[in-house]
């Protein structure tokens, strides 16, 4: 029998969840979920909208799973914040690998964690919770991709590499073997990441480089 799950959000990353675990995977998607002040619709795809703040009268944590269906928004914060307050009130987590995903049999994948199709992910890889790898990526042999991460499209991350928790990386961004990147930052499109960064900036270019004066927590994801 499919698993009920209840997904939180109802912009279009949940509807695009909806979608794949709905054809590719063993759930049931039952409703969504959004914190009252967005509860703009009672319906969506044909399945009810109910409020996060009574979603465990609603959707009871002994009866359903959840998963947190939200990208990237400011600085992966929006997302971390209702996986915690989800946990909090008891919900177990859905993650979705897609059937078209290489993942090698010892690699970990944590919970609420989403990898859509065609993303390669060799031995020995950790991934945590909370971390959304988009289309097409390649992660190398023992590399760590840590808590609340987002990958976007067709990076390439080499082994032994870290990603640190709440860190976005663009599209085609390149990472070379053995680099640390640290926590809270913002690989820009197309870099090419060759050593380890800081906490809290913003690298873009071939090498990558900081902008000089600029916070990952000042641009708008």
């Amino acid at each position: 029998m499919p698993k009920p799950l209840v997904l939180i959000g109802a912009g279009e990353f949940a509807q695009i969840a909806c979608e794949y675990f709905q054809h590719d995977s063993d759930y049931e998607v039952k409703a969504f979920s959004v914190e009252r002040e967005y509860l703009k619709q009672p319906t969506l795809a044909d399945r009810p909208v109910v409020a996060f703040e009574t979603l465990a009268v609603d959707y009871p944590p002994s009866e359903v799973e959840v998963f947190v269906a939200v990208p990237a928004s400011q600085l992966n914060r929006l997302r971390t914040r209702l996986y915690r307050e989800a946990k909090a009130k008891g919900y177990r987590f859905a993650t979705y690998v897609s059937s078209r995903a290489f993942v090698w049999r010892n690699a970990e994948v944590g919970e609420n964690s989403f990898i859509f199709e065609n993303n390669v992910i060799q031995p020995f890889v950790r991934i945590g919770n909370n971390v959304v790898l988009w289309s097409g990526n390649h992660v190398g042999h023992r590399t760590v991709v840590c808590d609340n991460v987002f990958v976007a499209s067709h990076a390439v991350i080499s082994g032994y590499c870290e990603i640190g928790e709440r860190s976005f990386i663009g599209v085609n961004a390149t990472f070379n073997d053995h680099v640390k990147v640290a926590p809270d930052c913002i690989i820009g499109s197309g870099a090419l990441v060759v050593k380890d960064t800081e906490p809290g900036k913003v690298y873009v270019g071939s090498p990558a480089r900081a902008l000089p004066g600029r916070s990952s927590l000042d641009v708008s994801l």
